[in-house]
């Protein structure tokens, strides 16, 4: 059980708040009560968050695999409400404008718009980027993860509303899982007809088989779990094999589980021309060899994704919307946990028991 804090002052222009503060690698959350000004500042959005999903990259945080600072609030897949704007022409990526009441998933990133790398179009790389869930702790303004009531969204973030039809266990993993696949699958180029390999049938994984195949590929899904590979074949795989059988060559190899074996087939399967998308390697890990001269004569592309553009995030909203029906999205989650049980949620995303765990953070 968590810990608890409480705040001392509730003022008359301030919403009441909670939310999940991590203390570090193997200490509990707290929950800490505090408040936070009704009135956003300019270029910012207030949200309500109406359900957040524990990711993988929580996992690593809160298990020591990656540097993270501390404390922090994590979470950086979630789904929420608009309560307030603050000053300014706010729009989602389809221009649309940001009101109150609508429902909406937002980047995990906030980036300047103004630096070299921004203007160069790599945004997700802005010098002064700002991460969701991966923030320093300022009390001051502790509003910038998914494990809390509420996220004030910063400016240079994208927003994408989230339409009725879309339950909150489906929309809340777009803002990293989805979104990630759909840039992923962009940097792969056109899939129809082609082979593709996705190495890893976890969230990822069985989101990039359904887009894959949603878009006219034959996928070759690979995972040693026999319960992930059934999985894959629900969400549109063609072949499922265990980790280590040989998938054959391929004209796409999606890496996205982050284990360096997967990451050597997935170079080891590509037929001459064919492309390398490595998007799970996100925490230190054992280096993998590759050869120039392999590269060079097979005239084959390796390329590195990390976080996304805008357009991906609209993508991931706009192939939910369409697809959650005929794929079974919503059983991949599981729960739902409130704040106050956020360890347990962690622990059964830790033992796998769904590819997600929701949490809640308006349960009492």
């Amino acid at each position: 059980m968590l810990a608890v804090v409480k705040s001392v002052t509730i003022p008359e222009d301030a919403v009441d708040v909670r939310y999940a503060r991590w203390e570090g690698v193997g200490r509990p959350f707290s929950l800490v009560s505090a408040t936070t000004p009704r009135a956003p500042g300019p270029g910012e959005v207030l949200v309500r968050i109406d359900l957040a999903t524990v990711c993988g990259s929580d996992l690593h945080t809160v298990g020591g695999r990656r540097p993270s600072p501390v404390p922090a609030v994590l979470g950086h897949e979630q789904v929420g409400t608009v309560v307030a704007i603050g000053e300014g022409d706010l729009r989602c990526a389809n221009g649309e404008p940001v009101v109150a009441g609508m429902r909406v998933v937002w980047s995990v990133t906030a980036s300047c718009g103004d630096c070299d790398r921004c203007r160069r179009g790599v945004p997700q790389k802005c010098r002064r980027l700002r991460k969701y869930g991966h923030e320093p702790l300022d009390e001051s303004a502790p509003l910038t993860g998914g494990f809390a009531t509420h996220c004030v969204l910063l400016p240079g973030t994208t927003i994408v509303a989230v339409p009725d039809g879309v339950p909150d266990v489906v929309a809340s993993p777009a803002s990293c899982a989805t979104a990630t696949v759909a840039a992923a699958l962009a940097a792969a180029g056109p899939l129809g007809g082609r082979r593709v390999l996705v190495a890893g049938a976890g969230m990822l994984g069985v989101t990039a088989v359904a887009m894959a195949a949603q878009a006219g590929a034959h996928v070759v899904a690979v995972d040693p779990e026999p319960g992930r590979r059934a999985q894959a074949v629900r969400f549109g795989a063609t072949e499922a094999l265990d980790a280590g059988q040989v998938p054959g060559e391929v004209d796409v190899a999606l890496e996205l589980s982050g284990r360096p074996d997967a990451v050597t087939a997935c170079l080891a399967a590509l037929a001459i021309g064919g492309t390398a998308v490595l998007a799970g390697s996100v925490s230190p890990g054992e280096a993998v060899a590759l050869d120039p001269e392999w590269v060079v004569r097979g005239l084959h592309t390796v390329v590195g994704v990390h976080n996304y553009r805008a357009a991906d995030l609209q993508t991931a909203v706009d192939f939910l919307a369409a697809h959650h029906r005929t794929h079974p999205f919503a059983e991949l989650v599981a729960g739902p946990y409130g704040l106050d049980r956020l360890d347990e949620a962690v622990e059964a995303a830790r033992l796998a028991l769904a590819p997600r765990q929701a949490v809640i953070p308006q349960l009492p």
